[in-house]
């Protein structure tokens, strides 16, 4: 398995086996947090080493999705606990502050759950659903490389009797290589989007191990090829059209990217303070036998943790916002979520990249050693917080601040 994961492409055939065992169904917020602080603790120490090496985390992604954390958001009615957006965004943060590129693989997987609960048709809904509760993973193919823009899908969905032909290329498909379904959007030839969700076996399906960033390493965010990929209309969403009613989707979407940051900026920060206390100097003119004595140190420890904890905070009420939004879903609802999610968003991409470098500042030259690879910190700030440009953000805040401009809608904001 660990051989065929790491090749540059991964055909159908290889696809991952069932899951071994159905995963416990954590009912409370207090069990999923539990699970978080648990599954994390037993990630984080290997870390660096995977990044360094750029290890893919199989192992570890059997393991989190064991702990029933990926099933946290299945709806009540559809035998989930449906537990609350606060309980999401902090099981996404814990497990982030170990190792954010594990904290980021299911993303895609709890945003689409929640897409999903917009489709009409109930029995589609129950089935997929039923699949998340047994311990399926979802992965992604969403976005395409080379377009205007990022909803101007060249993937095609060409009708063919009970079932549709795909194909299409995708790129950033974090999740893809450890899911057994890989959701894809295109468009038919009346230019509907639709949304597929593909079985990992299904011939024609090629998912390649080709992520390149230099950060977030091990995500394998590359690419997946479907090649006249032929899926059952039962596996295609939106056909009857979604529910008239809007959903909370965007929000969802962004506040988990937001709490990625918020974890990236906490393990920075926790390796900040180890090193301070434990290894660095002090400065030959503080006077001071400890690094941690440096009264400059100590002021600029005291700036970054107000930093973290005002984007902690400020990601908390956020996830509030939403889960009152989620009560009725009105479009003046989703709009205050958005513009929640979007303050949030702008703390946490600050406060990721700050903590990051102030490892250095204050830890001092000997951090930069290759053997600890702090730098990966800052690698993963900078490359996670390009998703869905903060610009924006400032830019949706101004507007309906100063013109009452309500946000747009779609998941990037």
């Amino acid at each position: 398995m660990a051989d065929t994961l790491n090749s540059p492409a991964v055909p159908a055939a290889d696809a991952l086996p069932p899951p071994r065992r159905r995963p416990p169904l954590l009912q409370t917020p207090a069990e999923a947090i539990a699970a978080a602080h648990a599954f994390a603790a037993s990630i984080k120490a290997g870390a660096a080493e995977r990044d360094r090496a750029r290890i893919l985390p199989i192992a570890e992604i059997e393991r989190f999705s064991d702990s029933g954390l990926w099933a946290i958001n299945v709806p009540l009615a559809y035998g989930g606990a449906g537990l609350p957006t606060t309980v999401l965004t902090e099981v996404t943060r814990i497990v982030s502050a170990a190792d954010p590129s594990i904290g980021q693989i299911p993303q895609n997987h709890y945003s689409f759950l929640n897409l999903l609960r917009a489709e009409r048709d109930e029995e589609r809904k129950r089935y997929f659903f039923g699949k998340v509760l047994e311990g399926h993973r979802f992965g992604n193919a969403l976005v395409e490389m080379g377009t205007k823009h990022a909803a101007d899908w060249k993937t095609r969905f060409t009708p063919d009797g009970d079932h549709f032909i795909i194909d299409g290329t995708k790129f950033y498909s974090t999740g893809a290589l450890f899911a057994h379904f890989i959701p894809t959007v295109g468009r038919n030839e009346s230019g509907a989007v639709l949304r597929a969700i593909i079985p990992r076996e299904t011939p024609g399906v090629t998912v390649f191990d080709d992520w390149s960033g230099f950060g977030q390493r091990t995500t394998a965010s590359g690419s997946v090829r479907f090649d006249r990929v032929r899926v059952p209309v039962s596996h295609v969403i939106g056909l009857g059209g979604l529910q008239e009613k809007p959903i909370v989707y965007g929000p969802i979407a962004q506040i988990i990217q937001a709490a990625i940051d918020a974890g990236i900026a906490e393990g920075a920060f926790a390796d900040t303070l180890d090193f301070v206390r434990t290894r660095a100097r002090p400065w030959i003119d503080s006077g001071k036998d400890r690094a941690s004595e440096d009264p400059l140190t100590i002021t600029q420890i005291g700036d970054t943790r107000i930093r973290l904890r005002a984007a902690e905070l400020m990601l908390a009420d956020a996830a509030r916002v939403i889960d009152e939004a989620l009560v009725e879903e009105s479009a003046a609802g989703i709009a205050r979520a958005s513009l929640a999610v979007a303050e949030a968003k702008v703390l946490t991409t600050e406060v990721a990249l700050h903590a990051a470098n102030q490892l250095f500042e204050l830890a001092g030259s000997s951090a930069t050693l290759s053997k600890y690879n702090y730098d990966r910190h800052w690698r993963n700030a900078r490359v996670h917080t390009l998703h869905d440009p903060v610009r924006w953000k400032y830019h949706v805040i101004g507007d309906f601040v100063l013109n009452g401009t309500a946000p747009p809608v779609h998941s990037w904001i």
